[in-house]
């Protein structure tokens, strides 16, 4: 059919972007609505908050172990069949995940369910290979904050309206979460079209699959180097801070999902604004490595504030003030798309995901066991803030080994348009 050919022209490829940006969006819109109720549905199986705060840190590492082992073979698939099936593939399993994880009744079944998840799970990393596919080199930075600005535009609202469906029924949001994934599905389906021609792709071999194997070869490409260890230790610590907001503003301030809804919901708006907006016009000045250094030191700063902040409205100010800290992601993912071959995008942004998922398996870990010992603590009290310091420590490790790095790959690129 003539909706699925091939995009091979300058108009249609440009065409497709808008394609993708949709789909993004719905897909982070189903992802937004589950994230304020999420900690309160495995409350309701726990008898304390010590409690809580454990098995939420099971059900989170549940989704990311398998999201570890699922991300490169998903990616990799994608470079030899194609994006769009693995597209498919992905909102299909997220849809069906959501609405298994509103009907569950135990906690067994929740990490069961957020296991078979984790493992169809890929959207992201697909869609930025897909977006790779489609853009020169030189645009990249500018189109994955693009990209990023549907990611903020999802978790306005998401979380707002996870948030108010939560407050009538603790499973609502889940359902609507699977109904909006497979619209997603829907969508990708009848009018999506496949980005990646016949003769770019490459088969498949398990051996490329490998997420240790994905991990040592982003680690070997030119130019990238130290800065696979930038994207573990700032996606640990950005994983972290997602895993113990809910729970951290629960704590301290007493937020319920209502409140816990706006704060994510102000997060997704600062990134729609900084990424869809504001973050072309500092490329035209300011190259990405230039942007990964100086969006470390803010997201450093950020996360020692977010954890000594004493009440809720700190918590707004420093979202708002945190401008540099979200073009990070979006410049890192330029600088290692552009060092990768053509012909293995999907392969290498599926090994950037893999490594978030490793670090999404490790938050919790790290993040669980921190709210667990402060738990008992009076609200207000900063050491509730744990966490959010330990969170402050990956970033001044992550912004070390970037300069080091820069120093050391001297030869910068010239800033994208």
């Amino acid at each position: 059919m003539n909706t699925f050919k091939f995009i091979t022209s300058r108009g249609s490829r440009t065409a497709a972007m808008p394609f993708i940006m949709l789909t993004v969006l719905i897909d982070m819109v189903s992802i937004g609505l589950i994230i304020p109720v999420l900690p309160t549905l495995v409350g309701g199986f726990a008898g304390s908050q010590a409690d809580q705060a454990f098995w939420y840190g099971v059900v989170v590492f549940s989704f990311g172990i398998a999201n570890f082992f699922g991300s490169p073979i998903l990616g990799a698939l994608s470079d030899a069949h194609g994006r769009r099936p693995l597209l498919l593939l992905g909102f299909c399993g997220l849809g069906l995940n959501f609405i298994a994880t509103g009907l569950a009744t135990a906690l067994w079944m929740l990490v069961v369910v957020r296991l078979i998840g984790g493992a169809l799970q890929a959207n992201l990393a697909v869609a930025n290979a897909y977006v790779a596919d489609i853009t020169p080199p030189e645009e990249r930075a500018r189109r994955f904050g693009m990209l990023g600005a549907m990611f903020g535009v999802g978790f306005i609202i998401g979380p707002v309206l996870g948030g108010v469906l939560g407050s009538i029924a603790i499973q609502l949001p889940f359902f609507v979460a699977g109904g909006c994934a497979m619209l997603n599905w829907l969508y990708g389906y009848f009018v999506l079209p496949e980005s990646l021609p016949a003769e770019r792709r490459r088969p498949f071999h398990w051996s490329r699959a490998n997420p240790l194997t994905s991990l040592r070869e982003l680690g070997r490409l030119h130019g990238v180097g130290r800065l696979a260890a930038v994207v573990a230790l700032s996606g640990l610590a950005q994983y972290v801070l997602f895993t113990s907001w809910v729970l951290y503003t629960t704590f301290k301030f007493g937020w319920g999902p209502r409140e816990n809804g706006w704060s994510l919901a102000v997060v997704g708006l600062m990134s729609l604004i900084v990424q869809g907006f504001l973050l072309g016009r500092m490329l035209k000045h300011v190259t990405p490595r230039r942007l990964v250094v100086a969006g470390l030191v803010s997201s450093a700063l950020a996360h020692l504030a977010w954890g000594a902040a004493t009440q809720g409205w700190m918590m707004y100010a420093v979202i708002v003030l945190n401008v540099l800290g979200y073009t990070v992601t979006a410049s890192l993912q330029s600088i290692i798309s552009s060092a990768a071959d053509p012909h293995s995008q999907g392969q290498t942004l599926g090994a950037v995901n893999s490594l978030n998922s490793l670090m999404a398996v490790l938050a919790p870990l790290c993040g669980a066991p921190l709210l667990s010992a402060v738990s008992h603590l009076p609200r207000g009290d900063w050491r509730i803030g744990a966490p959010f310091y330990f969170c402050a420590i990956l970033q001044t490790a992550s912004l070390i080994l970037a300069c080091v790095h820069f120093r050391r790959h001297r030869s910068d690129p010239a800033p994208s348009a």
